[in-house]
C-alpha cells in the first residue's frame, strides 16, 4: 500500500488485497467528483483507502464469441462505444453519456456498480440480459444485472469482490430505440431514459401479410428504484404483427 492507497499491478494482486484488506476499488473516479459537487468534503473523504484498478490489463479487454460480447470491468464508456462489435443500443447510449471527458475516464464496471437508476448504460444493459461476473482471491460467480442491482447505490458486490467484466449475449435487434430525457442536451443526469430493441421477421412481408415482432425488449429508467423491465409486458408484444401492434396500442401502454 502507498501513501494513497492500493496500487495492484494484476487482478490476482488486487483480488488478493480485497481478501485481506478494507479498500475502495476505484477505476475512472469520475464518481467522486460527481460526489463532490454535491456538497462533500475536499480532499474527498472515503470509507476506506482506495485500490486504483484502472489499469489492470485483465479488467481492460473486450472479448466475442459467436453467442456474447465480454467488456472487462475497467474499459472506458469511449473505448466500449469505438469497439467494432458495441450494439448499436449501447454505443446510443454512451453518446449521450455526459461529456468527452468523462467518457474517457468513466468505466462501463463503475456505471455499473455505482447503481444509479439514472445510470445511462443500464436500461440497455436490462434490455439485453446483461450478466456481471463477480471475483474474489478464491470464487467466481455470475449474476444477472436485474439482480445484482438491488436499489439506488446499492449491489449484491461483497466487500472482498471485484467487478471484473459484463457479458453480453448477442441478439439480433434491427430496430433500437433510446430517449433521454435530461436538464440539458449534454453533461447532465437523466430525469427519464428509455431503451428499446426489437427484431422482425421479414418474410412475413414477402407474403402479403405484415411483418411480426420475434424479440422485444423495453427497459425505463430514472423511474424506480432501479431500472424497470417488465418481462410480461414483453410477451404480449412478441409474436404480434405490426398491424395488431398498432390496433392495440391503448391496451399495450396501459401494460407498461
Amino acid at each position: 500500500m502507498g501513501s494513497n492507497g492500493f496500487t495492484p499491478t494484476s487482478l490476482a494482486d488486487a483480488l488478493e488485497i480485497l481478501a485481506t484488506e478494507r479498500a475502495i476499488p476505484v477505476a475512472g473516479g469520475t464518481d467522486l467528483m460527481v460526489r463532490h459537487r454535491r456538497g462533500g468534503p475536499l480532499p474527498i473523504q472515503l470509507d476506506a483507502p482506495p485500490m486504483f484498478i484502472g489499469r489492470l490489463p485483465e479488467l481492460r479487454a473486450v472479448t466475442e464469441t459467436a453467442s456474447d460480447l465480454t467488456i472487462g470491468a475497467a474499459v472506458t464508456l469511449n473505448d466500449v462505444a469505438a469497439h467494432p462489435s458495441a450494439p448499436p443500443g449501447l454505443t446510443a447510449a454512451i453518446a449521450e453519456f455526459a461529456s468527452p471527458a468523462v467518457r474517457n475516464a468513466g468505466t462501463i464496471g463503475g456505471n455499473i456498480c455505482n447503481a444509479s437508476p439514472a445510470g445511462d448504460t443500464l436500461p440497455y444493459l436490462y434490455a439485453a440480459g446483461a450478466t456481471v461476473v463477480l471475483a474474489t482471491a478464491s470464487t467466481e460467480r455470475a449474476l444477472p444485472i436485474m439482480e445484482f442491482i438491488t436499489g439506488p447505490g446499492q449491489t449484491l458486490l461483497g466487500e472482498d469482490e471485484l467487478m471484473t467484466k459484463v457479458i453480453i449475449p448477442r441478439q439480433p435487434a434491427p430496430f433500437v430505440f433510446y430517449r433521454k430525457v435530461a436538464p440539458r442536451r449534454s453533461n447532465a443526469l437523466s430525469k427519464l431514459s428509455v431503451y428499446a430493441e426489437a427484431g422482425m421477421d421479414g418474410n412475413s412481408a414477402s407474403h402479403g401479410a405484415p411483418p411480426y415482432v420475434t424479440r422485444f425488449r423495453l427497459a425505463v429508467g430514472a423511474a424506480a428504484r432501479t431500472v424497470i423491465r417488465i418481462p410480461d409486458a414483453e410477451t404480449l408484444i412478441e409474436g404480434a404483427t405490426t398491424t395488431e401492434i398498432r390496433d392495440r396500442a391503448d391496451e399495450l401502454l396501459e401494460a407498461y
